[in-house]
């Protein structure tokens, strides 16, 4: 979302809430352009289905926690949980990922909110993801976690688990440009196990629609495990390290902004603790702040009269300061919490990593 200069706008655009001729117009010329990024991805994946194109086994079980849309899926709170499981299993893992938005010699987003919450779990970033498991395994990791790994299909995996926010199951219908999705939703036939982020957002029944909606398209060769789960809010951390109850926000003013890409769930977790959101500004997702937008944001946090500033543990990992102005700054530190399915996803995956590499069958999900 990032190569996208408001991801709120981009949203409403495509998922038909900005109405008119010039949405109705922009919209036809997103659909265009999802075309041939269609045919490509299709052709890719047949590729791999076939194996034309070649499939990298690492040394040690490899688990995917991916997704297909763009955007904010929930995915990090995931990946955590992945890792922690692979710890109480007997296997010290590695992170692996692209490092999305970070440049030479720099920490991803994701990169520097694991190592806040996952101490003592090495992070390897490549956009060559089967050079990074090895380095990975070169220095002593006896799992590899591959972070937003569903679509790179070069790494072979012994599990894949993918995250489908409730929110927007769909991806707004249509592939991207046009709407949300990285690939068409049959590909999820290839995941071993599903997981509804935020399902706390949507009425029982909707899920229910929601996963029979899902599997129907997968067919026979569907996931293992459909999981739910929500993303709770844990407690609050500042930039110092100094951890709040999340009871702090309660009844407070507080001025909020972002830069991830489901901009309104963040919204919606501090209204929901209580918090009186007198100011919210969007960014798009993975934006770097500069000393303009600091200036811009403790101004506009004066100027609503906020007890509070806040934001997500990824967005204050590149804010070194403790205020904003004089408002005091933190981050809201989410967990995922399972509503249904965590003991049978953890048996997934104490399988895969007691299994070795290959054993849950790498074919269709390598």
């Amino acid at each position: 979302m990032s190569l996208l200069p408001d991801a709120e706008a981009f949203r409403r655009l495509v998922d038909g809430s900005r109405r008119g001729a010039a949405a109705t117009l922009a919209r036809a010329a997103l659909g265009a352009f999802a075309v041939p990024y269609a045919a490509a991805v299709r052709a890719r994946n047949a590729a791999y289905d076939l194996g034309a194109l070649p499939v990298m086994s690492a040394a040690v079980p490899v688990i995917s926690v991916g997704n297909l849309t763009l955007g904010g899926t929930g995915k990090t709170p995931l990946v955590a949980w992945t890792a922690r499981q692979c710890l109480a299993g007997g296997r010290q893992p590695a992170i692996v990922s692209r490092g999305y938005g970070a440049g030479p010699g720099q920490t991803s987003d994701e990169a520097a909110e694991l190592a806040l919450v996952l101490p003592g779990v090495a992070h390897v970033a490549d956009r060559d993801r089967v050079a990074a498991a090895a380095v990975a395994v070169s220095h002593g990791a006896r799992a590899i976690v591959l972070d937003d790994g569903f679509q790179h299909r070069r790494l072979a995996r012994d599990l894949d688990i993918v995250a489908v926010d409730a929110t927007d199951p769909f991806g707004c219908g249509h592939l991207f440009p046009r709407g949300m999705l990285r690939e068409p939703l049959g590909g999820l036939a290839r995941a071993h196990a599903v997981v509804l982020t935020r399902a706390d957002a949507i009425e029982p029944d909707r899920r229910r629609e929601i996963v029979a909606a899902l599997a129907d398209l997968c067919g026979r060769r569907g996931p293992q495990v459909w999981a739910q789960a929500a993303h709770a809010p844990h407690r609050l951390r500042t930039t110092s390290g100094r951890e709040l109850p999340l009871d702090a926000v309660r009844g407070q003013r507080v001025a909020a902004f972002c830069g991830i890409g489901n901009p309104a769930a963040f919204r919606r977790t501090l209204e929901r603790l209580g918090a009186e959101v007198v100011e919210f500004r969007p960014f798009a997702d993975h934006h770097a702040y500069s000393a303009a937008d600091v200036a811009l944001l403790g101004s506009l946090a004066t100027a609503a009269r906020a007890d509070l500033a806040l934001t997500t543990l990824k967005d204050l990992v590149k804010l070194p300061h403790e205020t904003l102005r004089d408002i005091p700054l933190a981050a809201v530190e989410i967990a995922i919490e399972f509503l249904a399915g965590e003991a049978e996803l953890d048996r997934l995956v104490q399988s895969a990593i007691r299994a070795g590499p290959g054993a849950a069958g790498n074919g269709g999900a390598a």
